[in-house]
């Protein structure tokens, strides 16, 4: 539906240098308004470029790109409309995080009280109300990242790339960020870049997985680990009971791979019915479980498609 999508590439190639292979090579994908977006790809994958084409820091040598139905970036049409971050950020010691949101308010097209509420918005987003008049220089890493995403978010762009949000931060302010970032979903579309896939994973409601300057993979996130479709059962020790499993549900496929019981259903399947008579064939054959998901994972999807070529 026209309105729909935020973000489009259409085959988009980029190559810095004749003699070496393409950054981009006639990449395709498209990302809808609203989503939270894993971005992922391995070093090297075409990520950076495609963020630096999308941000106008590069222009695609073939291929088209439209951002929020507008097409390619231009100054003046995307005034207040894309916010980025780009992953080696650097920011001005010297001034204040509020000094700075309010310039960055400012240029997003807002005026003199509204830029400085906006500034204690966004400061307050990223839980550092109370070191909005601290020097940027004398805050920590991980405040210093918190202010870093905290500068492409100001003025609510419609659209947001962030590459390495959560890099550097600890365990606790890791959740916290990814916690304020989540409630943005349906108000802002994020692209998040990040080689942390787990945490990629909490925060993600729609993924693309570039290799070698090419989109592998995209869709919901829930359809890419296969949600649906595969439970991977962590069992204790002991013979598993693999045959009596296919007897009791022969329209399932069980395999057991790195030590996890994996089940494949068909995608009509009722996995919750299912995953009964799951646990009575164990429970008969005394296999306690240890764990159990939907799904096998974005890390182990992405992975899967490194080896396999998707």
């Amino acid at each position: 539906m026209k309105g729909s999508v935020a973000l489009r590439f259409d085959r988009v190639t980029k190559r810095y240098s004749r003699r070496a292979p393409p950054a981009l090579d006639e990449a395709t994908f498209e990302i809808p308004r609203g989503v939270i977006t894993g971005f992922v790809g391995h070093n090297g994958a075409g990520k950076t470029t495609a963020f630096s084409v999308v941000g106008g820091f590069l222009k695609p040598d073939a291929g088209t790109v439209d951002i929020l139905g507008r097409g390619p970036f231009h100054p003046q049409k995307m005034k207040g409309l894309l916010g980025v971050l780009p992953q080696d950020a650097e920011l001005p010691d010297r001034h204040t995080p509020h000094e700075l949101c309010t310039h960055l308010a400012r240029l997003q097209g807002l005026a003199g009280g509204a830029a400085a509420q906006e500034a204690d918005r966004i400061l307050e987003v990223v839980d550092l109300t109370d070191r909005r008049r601290a020097r940027i220089g004398a805050l920590s890493h991980g405040m210093r990242r918190r202010m870093a995403v905290a500068t492409a978010l100001v003025g609510s762009p419609p659209l947001v790339l962030l590459d390495e949000p959560l890099a550097g931060l600890d365990p606790i302010q890791a959740h916290q960020l990814r916690d304020a970032l989540a409630k943005l979903r349906g108000h802002q579309t994020l692209v998040v870049s990040s080689h942390d896939l787990s945490e990629l994973e909490r925060l993600s409601d729609w993924v693309v997985i570039l290799r070698d300057g090419r989109c592998q993979t995209q869709g919901p996130i829930g359809e890419v680990t296969g949600e649906g479709e595969i439970v991977s059962w962590e069992v204790g020790e002991g013979p598993l009971p693999v045959e009596a499993l296919r007897a009791r549900l022969p329209s399932h496929a069980f395999d057991v791979e790195d030590g996890m019981l994996i089940e494949r259903s068909p995608k009509s399947a009722d996995l919750d019915a299912s995953s009964v008579i799951v646990m009575e064939v164990l429970a008969a054959a005394r296999i306690p479980v240890r764990s159990v998901r939907r799904g096998v994972g974005l890390e182990r999807r992405f992975i899967d498609d490194m080896r396999t070529g998707g």
